[in-house]
């Protein structure tokens, strides 16, 4: 057994021995009792020797553990251990002071959503540690996040996350940018995502056999209704590795994209992939060479060609095509007729 899966068990042994008034603990007997708590776990296990002993009692009295008060008492020529402090034991403490140092660092990013609706329990949990360990956690903020405060409907998370897990049923009113009215629908919810400083709400209208997947700002209202929930056996955390985005096309098929990047892009895209599947297939003085495999899907295209000139795609032809199309019609929204035409419009408007 490796030692890092039986340490538990040799600091309770040790922190055992060590608060015994009864008996004086040398290093031979210390080893000889960590050794049979182990085997009495699993038989199997192996034994550890005095170096890891001793590791293991420095690790107990350093702050990252936690701070024994240890004493090393002479009896003869030989040396015995135990706490100064009988009173003292590691099970006095609810964590060790390394445990608390990532909790308080886990609490500064929690920070970042504590006033959104239904995760009140955030801030109750920071004055909780602070006043149980009596520290105030008052260092200047150090960590920042894309996130919009200002975001339509941001207060509606909370009560989508907890419909999410009570398994609740929606009737959900929607309008999307291109509607005049808002359409509703059932929904049965089962997944909440961020994606380029936006929440999306993923889940199933029983109308469609595919998922519905909708943009929280364009959510005009929701109520619960009593209907039985359709559960669902998808891992969305695996569900949009195939994709870039929130958005799985209808029929789509897992494709292999072929991208150029021009030398003064390709340190960035090896550095910061534009997908998790990206694999390189040259590099030289003009530039790399490299394949994503995904769903191709509208984010990828606005993803693609926010790089510009910077990058392009070589395969399939009908994803090259069709961003050619888009570029196309890009250089004429910039032709200086064109400029001009629409500010006139907007001249006459005002």
């Amino acid at each position: 057994m490796p030692t890092n899966k039986n340490a538990l068990i040799r600091y309770q042994t040790l922190n055992t021995c060590f608060s015994n008034p009864g008996r004086n603990y040398f290093i031979e007997d210390l080893l000889e009792e960590c050794n049979k708590a182990i085997v009495a776990q699993k038989p199997s296990a192996i034994g550890i020797q005095k170096r890891q002993l001793f590791e293991d009692i420095k690790f107990m009295e350093s702050s990252l553990g936690w701070n024994i008060p240890l004493e090393r008492c002479k009896s003869g020529k030989r040396i015995f251990y135990r706490y100064s402090d009988p009173k003292f034991s590691i099970n006095n403490f609810p964590m060790r002071v390394s445990e608390l140092d990532k909790i308080k660092a886990a609490i500064k990013v929690l920070q970042r959503i504590k006033g959104v609706p239904k995760f009140h329990w955030v801030q109750e949990l920071y004055l909780k540690l602070d006043e149980t360990f009596f520290e105030q956690f008052d260092s200047p903020k150090c960590i920042d996040f894309e996130n919009n405060d200002h975001l339509k409907s941001i207060d509606v998370l909370g009560d989508l996350f907890q419909a999410i897990l009570k398994k609740q049923v929606l009737k959900v009113s929607y309008q999307t940018f291109k509607q005049s009215k808002a359409q509703t629908c059932i929904l049965h919810p089962y997944y909440l995502k961020q994606y380029n400083n936006r929440w999306f709400l993923l889940g199933k209208n029983p109308d469609f056999e595919t998922f519905t997947n909708f943009a929280l700002d364009r959510i005009v209202s929701f109520e619960e209704v009593d209907l039985p929930f359709l559960n669902t056996k998808i891992n969305f955390e695996l569900y949009f590795d195939d994709i870039i985005g929130v958005t799985v096309p209808v029929e789509a098929e897992l494709t292999k994209i072929i991208l150029h990047a021009n030398p003064s892009l390709a340190p960035y895209i090896q550095t910061k992939l534009i997908h998790a599947s990206q694999k390189r297939l040259s590099l030289s003085e003009e530039g790399l060479l490299f394949s994503i495999e995904v769903f191709p899907n509208y984010e990828l295209e606005k993803n693609i060609l926010s790089f510009g000139e910077e990058l392009e795609v070589l395969e399939p032809k009908s994803l090259r095509d069709k961003l050619q199309d888009r570029v196309f019609k890009m250089i004429q929204k910039y032709d200086e007729i064109h400029v001009a035409a629409v500010l006139r419009d907007s001249e006459k408007k005002s």
